[in-house]
């Protein structure tokens, strides 16, 4: 007989996937804590995600054996999180986890009273005892044990933990001290001793792409003309680039590399990532001309609208790792897989090229996993085409229909899982990437993808004017967060910044108004995580470091920032630099940790632009300039279009018209404005830029 639990009822793929589990799951919610209290039972709370690896190994192991289920329904009552449905309740118990333990991950496991105290926290937990680690089993019996008999000291080690945790929040206080330049020198110095000068990257292993690293080296070169910020930026980005991180045949990244050479990923793919390198890859573009980068935005994004992008225009948080029950799976080839798909010499090419081996370079996991490759790029097109004697051209015409065939043939595979609700802060990175290659890249289609999300965003998220952070199947749900509004903004700024439609400024004026009205602490400055009318799980925290994506609070900073520049509205400016202030003691005790905050520092602290393009949007010589702007790495600027509306949102630009029906830069810098030019080449003289004819 099938088992259903309550989690049947819910949304989340991750809940739905453990609604079968014989452990009688509740969802996170008043019911199961006042069943706790009524039963006196602690709360077993486990919290992971859909694509996550080892939340699926502990729900094979643990959560679907009758017996383990058995003791924990006995023991406990059972809830279950989805760490990206209800990223609240996951990041205070990340902080329980770290403080306790010393570490913290997926799939994450709390011990806690009923009224949501907690006074033990692991990670994954094997079923029996293994390699030293206590088995969930052992555990539970051990935690029964002493809740029946010493349920004082656990309510010590709870109190302890929440009494320290809410006093580290409060200490969060702005300090007299503003930040400065010298602060962007200690984290660029930080990076360049953890940089790996052979493989890329700033670990040993596992490696994480880390972004928000490269978008700070990017702006750090930019300010400074240091080489080795640009360099270390361009050297982890190639060797992701030829990894087994990256997806060679279906494009986009894996979640982090096992090994510290890029080469064992661990296989889900998530969002956020593809958005957020793909945005590096333009800048990287900008910042040294080369068009690979664009290359490899290109092929990001074509993963992201074709695997991801649901019918109605929203985008699907991830992939899951596994398929037919095994991590990697649609993933590996062996030798003779290849060599079924290809013609003999379009074979012995592929085999070279991606460095596969007879005997497999991925002999890792199940038995039958011996012999199988990762994919990655082992030889360059020059390589082969100086072993087959044919021209580069050639070379890199015959890798690509080599790549076509294999994938064509891999998609005919089981495929992953797709995660396939809908979150708002992960859709506003992805409308901002969008936005920005449809630009740089004068693409249509992915301006209209970002149009699209943009547009479902508000159509299906909003509320009477409130912001949802989950969708799915039809249902908007939970009170967005802080990430959810800062990375919406930033996205619909950078859509007015592709379409210049004054639409997408007043959408952002709207929802910043909404966050500074429900998240802005009005006491130290900053923002909360959650809303002043969302549940508060154990104390309302404030977070200035950076995660697997940038800080929200350093996100909003960025964007009120941006928008002061926009409408010439000062209160932005000055929220902004509270904000700065705000964490400036954190910042300057951790700067490696901050590095988007650093990014949003850069932009307040300058050199920026405010550049204001007067006239017909048709014209050759105005999509000249905004064409000879856009080729150039200038993160520090805003660029608008005097269309008859503008004003609405900026009032300066009333005047700012064009001269003798030329198309004209209206360009101001440290608050100051200097005479309009109708000339491409004063226009980027003005912005630091050399102009080469």
């Amino acid at each position: 007989m099938v088992h259903t639990n309550r989690l049947a009822d819910e949304k989340s793929p991750y809940l739905l996937e453990h609604a079968h589990d014989p452990v009688d799951w509740h969802p996170w919610g008043d019911e199961a804590f006042e069943l706790a209290k009524k039963q006196d039972k602690p709360i077993f709370l486990s919290i992971g995600y859909s694509t996550c690896h080892w939340c699926h190994v502990m729900q094979h192991e643990s959560f679907r054996d009758e017996k383990v289920a058995e003791m924990l329904n006995k023991t406990f009552v059972c809830i279950k999180v989805d760490r990206e449905q209800r990223p609240d309740i996951d990041r205070i118990y990340i902080k329980v986890a770290q403080s306790i333990t010393g570490r913290a991950g997926w799939p994450l496991t709390i011990f806690m009273t009923p009224d949501k105290r907690p006074f033990f926290a692991a990670t994954y937990i094997p079923k029996e005892d293994k390699y030293g680690m206590l088995g969930l089993k052992a555990l539970t019996a051990k935690i029964d044990g002493a809740w029946k008999t010493n349920r004082e000291a656990l309510e010590r080690d709870a109190n302890r933990v929440v009494t320290a945790l809410a006093s580290r929040e409060d200490a969060v206080k702005p300090t007299k001290r503003d930040l400065d330049y010298s602060v962007m020198d200690a984290a660029f110095s930080q990076l360049a001793a953890a940089f790996d000068y052979a493989h890329g990257g700033f670990s040993s292993a596992p490696k994480f792409p880390m972004p928000s690293y490269l978008t700070f080296l990017l702006r750090y070169w930019y300010i400074n003309k240091t080489s080795d910020a640009q360099q270390m930026a361009e050297k982890t980005l190639q060797s992701i680039r030829r990894g087994g991180i990256y997806d060679q045949l279906g494009y986009g990244l894996h979640r982090y590399s096992t090994d510290m050479r890029w080469f064992a990923p661990h296989f889900e793919k998530m969002l956020y990532d593809q958005a957020l390198i793909a945005s590096v890859c333009m800048e990287l573009s900008q910042a040294t001309k080369k068009k690979d980068y664009v290359i490899m935005a290109d092929e990001i994004l074509t993963f992201i609208t074709r695997d991801l992008r649901s019918p109605e225009g929203g985008f699907y948080t991830g992939v899951d790792a596994d398929s037919e029950g095994e991590e990697g799976r649609f993933y590996l080839w062996r030798e003779d897989d290849i060599e079924r798909v290809l013609h003999d010499d379009e074979a012995a090419i592929a085999i070279e090229f991606f460095g596969v081996e007879r005997n497999g370079n991925y002999n890792t996991g199940p038995s039958d996993r011996e012999g199988t490759n990762i994919l990655y790029v082992a030889e360059s097109p020059n390589d082969i085409s100086e072993r087959y004697q044919i021209s580069p051209e050639e070379a890199r015409r015959r890798i690509d229909t080599i790549k076509k065939k294999l994938f064509a043939a891999r998609e005919k595979r089981v495929r992953p899982k797709i995660d396939d609700k809908i979150l708002a802060d992960m859709n506003g990175l992805a409308i901002s990437v969008l936005a920005k290659m449809g630009k740089l890249a004068e693409r249509v289609g992915y301006a209209q993808a970002a149009e699209d999300a943009a547009e479902f965003v508000l159509s299906k998220m909003m509320k009477k004017g409130r912001l949802y952070h989950s969708y799915k199947d039809g249902v908007a749900s939970v009170d967005a967060f802080i990430d959810d509004y800062a990375f919406l903004i930033a996205g619909f700024i950078d859509l007015y910044g592709t379409t210049f439609e004054v639409r997408h400024i007043k959408t952002a004026i709207e929802l910043t108004e909404e966050m500074i009205t429900h998240f802005w602490d009005k006491k130290n400055g900053g923002f909360f995580y959650t809303s002043d009318y969302a549940e508060t799980v154990l104390f309302r925290d404030k977070e200035s470091y950076d995660g697997v994506v940038p800080s929200g609070n350093a996100i909003a900073i960025l964007d009120l920032i941006r928008l002061a520049r926009i409408t010439g509205d000062e209160r932005y400016e000055e929220l902004a630099h509270k904000g700065l202030k705000a964490f400036s003691h954190s910042v300057m005790k951790d700067p490696l940790e901050h590095t988007a905050m650093l990014a949003s520092l850069a932009f307040a602290l300058g050199p920026s632009y405010e550049i204001v393009i007067s006239g017909d949007p048709g014209s050759e010589d105005t999509k000249e300039m905004f064409r000879a702007i856009r080729k150039e790495f200038i993160p520090n600027k805003v660029v608008l279009l005097r269309t008859k509306d503008l004003p609405e949102v900026a009032p300066y630009t009333k005047g700012m018209d064009g001269i003798d029906g030329k198309a004209t830069a209206y360009i101001c810098t440290g608050h100051e404005c200097e005479e309009p030019v109708t000339r491409v080449d004063n226009v980027l003289e003005r912005l630091g830029v050399a102009f080469l004819q």
